[in-house]
């Protein structure tokens, strides 16, 4: 096996402290451009125009290119010191922010989106894999609470800013004010981070990164495509949807086989072995039902508020805004829990917390329920994931060897896009399934959709009861990690 990538010491310096903290201010100006163009789309469909449809794409398209890259990122990391790495992340994303604010049409804009994309994919692993390596095991719980921070609180918070600005100012200046913060955390990237994380040999295989594009871009698009594929049965959407599944699960089967057969010779792209370690698999489901959780949330909420409560998109935009303070306001404290008492203590009740509210819903979501009762709902549903990120995120990553950081790292990183992905497909499909069947038993428009809505919380509500049995099996990972 190769030399570890760095070995933690006993306590965080201020040299590494610096670096970790500009990586976090970074990530979290990459992370809030992924959700800001949602409210967009109206705009851009009259000052562009463009149909809906195609406006739908600017937010697939990132979420795309971000299941495509991840899976990269464990070579690249590898094979990149911290500085460099760094420099390339924040270089993609600021010269797509500047791109996307001067773009003269749809299709440039789209380009912009995807190069934002590909910083915004390898920033994140890179943060996980600098923690990983410069701060003890006794300590990570509490730097991991800053992620679980910065994940939750940016995502939450976009679609808030973004229709702040929209209320007064073109949809280019989502681009124009995010962009010099941008250049100025690449300058100071470039004057001031240190190389904290020696490279690795790493080998390319060229067959593994097509594998790696079709199986997860291909699963990716086939499950954005579910929604349309549902209000339309049997039409180009269903095609596209049937399809892009098959190549995806065909090319994901392929790219296993061929990361297996290449990590026996150390040349993995992205290597699988972390798998093998109970504790990472476990942890990781769990994280994967919880993400399918908060995303399929995320996605029907707002249109629960806004079909079928009458809300507007900025209202609904800022009802959604509380929760998302919440787990980011209590996330470093569940840090510090789990470096005293370890991940049971905060997983157990956080589960329980995020099953019975997706229960509430599921039963009491209807067209008379009062907005109060769904913002606590959704504050409580948010207080239950803040227990349970930053304690799956450090014992999941903490049970590999250094060596596989980079690629435990991006294992997460994909796991999350293609949860998130899972989860707005399943319960929008649901969500329009529901709504139809309580349409053709004669009931009225707000009724039916309200019926829609529960039975995606309903679904919801069963998946999380495997988490609530998950949680049991996650343990604390030993304080040695060679």
């Amino acid at each position: 096996m190769s030399t570890p990538l760095i070995t933690a010491p006993a306590t965080i310096d201020r040299r590494s402290s610096r670096v970790i903290w500009l990586l976090l201010g970074a990530t979290f100006v990459v992370i809030l451009n992924e959700t800001i163009m949602g409210v967009a789309i109206p705009h851009l469909v009259v000052d562009l125009d463009i149909t809906v449809e195609l406006a739908q794409w600017l937010t697939t398209v990132f979420m795309l290119t971000m299941a495509i890259v991840i899976p990269i990122t464990g070579w690249l990391l590898q094979r990149l010191e911290t500085r460099p790495a760094f420099i390339l992340a924040m270089s993609f994303f600021s010269a797509g922010t500047l791109i996307a604010a001067i773009a003269p049409g749809f299709t440039v804009l789209l380009i912009a989106r995807v190069t934002q994309a590909c910083g915004t994919a390898i920033m994140m692993p890179l943060l996980m894999t600098t923690i990983m390596g410069l701060v003890p095991p006794h300590e990570r719980g509490r730097l991991m609470g800053r992620v679980s921070t910065v994940i939750s609180v940016a995502p939450a918070i976009g679609p808030t800013i973004s229709g702040l600005v929209l209320n007064y100012l073109s949809w280019r200046w989502m681009f124009l004010i995010v962009l010099p913060i941008a250049v100025a955390m690449l300058v100071i990237g470039i004057l001031s981070v240190e190389n904290v994380s020696p490279p690795e040999p790493a080998p390319l295989d060229a067959l593994s990164i097509p594998l790696a594009a079709l199986g997860f871009g291909g699963l990716v698009f086939g499950l954005a495509q579910i929604g349309s594929a549902t209000d339309a049965p049997g039409g180009s959407a269903t095609w596209a949807m049937a399809v892009a599944l098959a190549v995806g699960a065909i090319a994901l089967a392929l790219f296993v086989v061929r990361q297996r057969l290449l990590a026996r010779r150390e040349r993995a792209l992205l290597d699988l072995r972390p798998f093998a370690v109970r504790n990472f698999t476990v942890s990781v489901t769990v994280m994967v039902i919880m993400m399918i959780a908060l995303f399929g949330t995320i996605i029907v909420l707002p249109i629960y508020m806004q079909n079928v409560l009458g809300f507007g998109s900025l209202l609904a935009g800022l009802l959604l805004l509380p929760g998302g303070l919440v787990m980011g306001l209590f996330a470093p404290m569940v840090g510090r829990i789990y470096d005293r008492r370890g991940p049971t203590v905060l997983l157990v009740p956080g589960a329980i917390i995020v099953s019975a509210d997706l229960w509430f819903l599921a039963l009491f979501a209807t067209e008379r329920t009062s907005v109060w009762l769904v913002l606590a709902a959704h504050i409580v549903l948010s207080f239950g994931l803040s227990l349970m990120f930053t304690p799956l995120f450090t014992a999941a990553l903490g049970s590999v060897t250094k060596h596989f950081y980079p690629h435990a790292s991006a294992i997460v990183g994909t796991i999350q896009q293609v949860a998130g992905a899972i989860g707005t497909a399943v319960f929008v499909a649901v969500l329009a399934a529901g709504t139809l069947a309580a349409a053709s038993g004669g009931a009225a428009q707000l009724p039916a959709q309200a019926s829609g809505v529960r039975a995606a919380f309903l679904i919801g509500a069963i998946v999380s009861l495997g988490a609530v049995v998950g949680v049991f099996f996650v343990r604390q990972p030993p304080e040695s990690d060679e």
